[in-house]
């Protein structure tokens, strides 16, 4: 009788230990789904003091609270006139900072992070924070190029889908001589 309950518990064991561990959730897609698409208020237009228009695509399905905000500062003009004050070759660009020095913001208040695993690869349009995660409020960063450091640690806001050449001619900097601005963005499109 004891080597038969031994039996059954080793078998147990073994099918235990032989199961496959259940697959890790897949990663958000880098593509936004087709109902976000659907939704102009979805895209961002920032028409560039440097001639060029950028077109994003927002991403409420990753960072809700977040696109809320930008939708909301920008129905109210606030990011009209601002400057990329941040600007480095190879990394990316930063903007949305009324005081033009990376140290301001909107007067909403401070929000939580909302990171995903999806990657900041060359367009991908980041929030922007200090070190502390829950402080991004109403900057952002467009990148240059990949930057796997940044991948689960800052908010993915959505992705440059239009426009990458006038994201490419922003002037460099920190701050740039002669800082290029958002002459108007809104939203649709």
């Amino acid at each position: 009788m004891f080597s038969k309950a031994l039996f059954a518990l080793s078998s147990v064991a073994f099918l235990i230990a032989a199961a496959p561990a259940p697959a890790p959730p897949p990663a958000p897609s880098i593509a936004a789904p087709a109902a976000v698409v659907a939704d102009p208020a979805n895209r961002l237009i920032l028409q560039l003091s440097n001639g060029g228009t950028v077109v994003i695509q927002l991403r409420p399905d990753l960072a809700p609270n977040h696109i809320a905000r930008i939708q909301t500062l920008v129905r109210q003009g606030f990011y009209d006139g601002l400057t990329f004050h941040r600007v480095v070759p190879g990394f990316m660009a930063q903007g949305g900072d009324p005081t033009g020095t990376g140290e301001g913001g909107s007067k909403l208040p401070d929000l939580k992070a909302e990171f995903t695993a999806v990657p900041f690869v060359r367009g991908t349009v980041g929030a922007a924070r200090t070190q502390e995660p829950d402080t991004a409020n109403s900057q952002f960063f467009i990148m240059y190029n990949p930057n796997p450091s940044l991948d689960g640690n800052y908010t993915v806001l959505g992705r440059v889908i239009s426009g990458m050449d006038a994201v490419d001619k922003i002037m460099p900097g920190e701050p740039p001589a002669e800082p290029t601005k958002i002459v108007k963005a809104s939203l649709g499109g």
